[in-house]
């Protein structure tokens, strides 16, 4: 995908790599997940512990103390490898390595689309900040960890993202590619959406409410923020490249909540689905990809029928 490159004026970022990043008990403004809370709209299922850092998932549920990744602190290579945080963080930290670069370019590209969709739609726009961090940082929302996953944290509009996600991504889940890069923080993006036009606590409460159905509900926000990466990159479809949509999918199918039950060696299990399955995933990715419509992602239609 073609991004320009960043406008310095139009991102908010914050970097923790390299400032001692602090371990928090889980919590804040996650949403309930078993026994612990996480941060709302992590990309990774908790099973992408197994798969990917090799952890117990259960140690990021409480009841237990976590462990850390395998090999800790192991730097990735090339684009991924990551130098430590440009002095006084901000903008400057986009310029610490590709990866980051990269990122921030889509995060302001992200911020231009959805500025005045949002406008048209009558809904007030703020900026989400990106975070960076190295294996372990804070957030609004409690402790951000790379064992995580990407995440949005709705109690400080936060994208926290450890970069070296990036070559897990792509080593360990076999989703390469720009455009399977940018997916995931359009993905994180459109639970700001979410957060922007309320939808998010009213599904918190929902699950408050009914605890049974939290997956469910879950799920369906999981696939609604694939929708609206999905109708971002239409909204920029000039910048599409030959192979960007066939590498969006694959990464939408590589972490399917049954396609990484299985990686972890497990049967898929349905009601234990908070993401939704890599056909769900790719068919509302593709849904936003096709139509550029954020009235077509309504993954809560049939709820109000």
């Amino acid at each position: 995908m073609r991004l320009d490159d960043f406008d310095p004026n139009d991102v908010d970022v914050e970097d923790q790599r390299g400032g001692g990043g602090f371990q928090l008990p889980i919590g804040g403004g996650g949403f309930p997940l078993g026994g612990g809370r996480l941060g709302c709209g992590s990309i990774a299922l908790l099973l992408i512990l197994a798969v990917v850092f090799k952890v117990n998932p259960l140690s990021l549920l409480g009841g237990m103390p976590a462990q850390a990744p395998t090999q800790p602190g192991q730097p990735g290579t090339g684009a991924y490898e990551q130098t430590g945080p440009a002095a006084g963080g901000g903008a400057a930290s986009c310029r610490v390595d590709a990866a980051s670069l990269e990122s921030c370019n889509a995060l302001s590209s992200l911020n231009k689309t959805w500025k005045p969709l949002l406008g048209d739609a009558g809904v007030a726009f703020a900026r989400p900040k990106l975070v960076f961090y190295a294996q372990a940082g804070r957030s609004g929302c409690g402790s951000a960890q790379s064992a995580m996953g990407p995440f949005y944290c709705p109690a400080d509009n936060g994208i926290y993202l450890d970069t070296d996600f990036y070559r897990q991504l792509e080593q360990q889940l076999g989703a390469s590619g720009q455009f399977a890069r940018d997916y995931v923080i359009a993905h994180e993006y459109g639970h700001h959406i979410q957060n922007l036009v309320g939808l998010s606590d009213k599904v918190h409460r929902a699950q408050e409410a009914n605890p049974r159905a939290a997956n469910a509900l879950s799920v369906r926000l999981e696939l609604q923020a694939d929708c609206y990466a999905g109708v971002w990159a239409a909204r920029n479809r000039d910048r599409l490249e030959p192979g960007d949509m066939e590498s969006g999918l694959n990464a939408a199918h590589q972490i399917g909540d049954d396609a990484l039950q299985r990686g972890a060696g497990e049967n898929p299990n349905e009601a234990s689905f908070t993401h939704g399955s890599s056909a769900q995933r790719m068919a509302w990715l593709k849904k936003g990809l096709d139509s550029g419509d954020l009235n077509a992602c309504d993954t809560f239609a049939d709820l109000r029928n």
